[in-house]
């Protein structure tokens, strides 16, 4: 009975690695590679499969995702002969995985390899300056010659990224020093512009408050120069209402004269020839209201046309 026990578990065994080995579970956005004998013969898709035991064998499982893969830097040198290190990142996804099993040894290495070489052929020909600013054209034109090259072997680049440019560090140094005195310039174009702008305001506000300033004193001397030509017309008018006579006219006249002669700084007045006939006028209006048989004080008149000359005396 134990020779038959053992073949039993024996068989049972078997049976069990055959169920194993039959029954293939690929996992979503996989495939794997099936081989009979060494030779391909198909590509298992996501979900449950069913390949022959102990004929068939699982070459390669191969991830369908889009997968992301950094370079280490790499020295370049540009056209003006600095070197540069340039990082990279590739993104990528496996299109056909036959392809990528059996057109390539290591695809991976294989793009690295040939990221190098495209990446030293595009920028052998731009300068530092150059390269520090075109990045879109370089990333560009390395995706272009990636996804061309690489797909025979089911690969598809979908983006290159230059991760870092790194100049060496004697032209990092020049570069800082070049930026920090831009920004110098800048900056001092920018107070001047604003001490323009300062400058340009506060003389516009000197303007307008000068032209308000004109135009408040122009309407007060308007209404000044009305006020006094209102006030002259008034008295003009009262002064002919009135009907004065030659007499009052001359006493007022004579009134005005010590206001005339008024302030110390006064020296020298001008006394018109007309005040000869208002003193004879007062002359006469006293002679006729003084006593009888009087003679009545006289008033010289000056001697001839124009004004007269009178010096103020001087106090010592």
């Amino acid at each position: 009975m134990e020779p038959i026990i053992i073949v039993l578990i024996i068989l049972v065994v078997l049976v069990f690695i055959a169920l194993i080995k039959t029954i293939q579970v690929i996992p979503q956005a996989s495939a794997a590679i099936v081989e009979r004998f060494g030779r391909y013969t198909r590509t298992l898709n996501a979900g449950l499969n069913i390949v022959v035991p102990f004929i068939d064998s699982i070459r390669n499982r191969i991830d369908l995702r889009e997968q992301v893969v950094p370079f280490p830097p790499q020295p370049v040198i540009t056209q003006d002969n600095l070197v540069v290190n340039i990082d990279t990142v590739i993104y990528y996804q496996v299109t056909d995985a036959r392809a990528a099993t059996y057109e390539v040894a290591s695809y991976i290495q294989a793009i690295e390899q040939l990221t190098v070489t495209t990446l030293r052929n595009i920028i052998g020909g731009m300068d530092l300056e150059r390269t520090l600013t075109s990045r879109e054209e370089i990333n560009a034109a390395l995706r272009g010659v990636l996804d061309e090259a690489t797909g025979k072997w089911g690969i598809r680049v979908n983006r290159v990224e230059l991760k870092a440019i790194e100049p060496p560090t004697s032209i990092q140094d020049s570069m800082e020093k070049q930026m920090r005195a831009d920004r110098d310039k800048r900056a001092a174009i920018l107070q001047a512009e604003g001490v323009r702008q300062s400058e340009i305001l506060r003389a516009e506000g000197e303007k307008q408050s000068a032209i308000l300033r004109a135009e408040g004193e122009a309407k007060a001397a308007a209404l000044r120069a009305e006020g006094e030509a209102q006030a002259i017309r008034t008295v003009f008018e009262s002064i002919h209402a009135g009907d004065p006579d030659q007499k009052l006219l001359s006493y007022q006249y004579l009134q005005m004269l010590p206001k005339i002669a008024e302030g110390d700084a006064n020296k020298l007045w001008i006394v018109p020839s007309e005040i000869g006939d208002a003193l004879k006028g007062l002359s006469g209006a006293i002679g006729n209201f003084g006593p009888q048989g009087g003679g009545s004080p006289t008033v010289p008149a000056p001697a001839g046309p124009g004004s007269q000359r009178l010096e103020k005396p001087t106090i010592d």
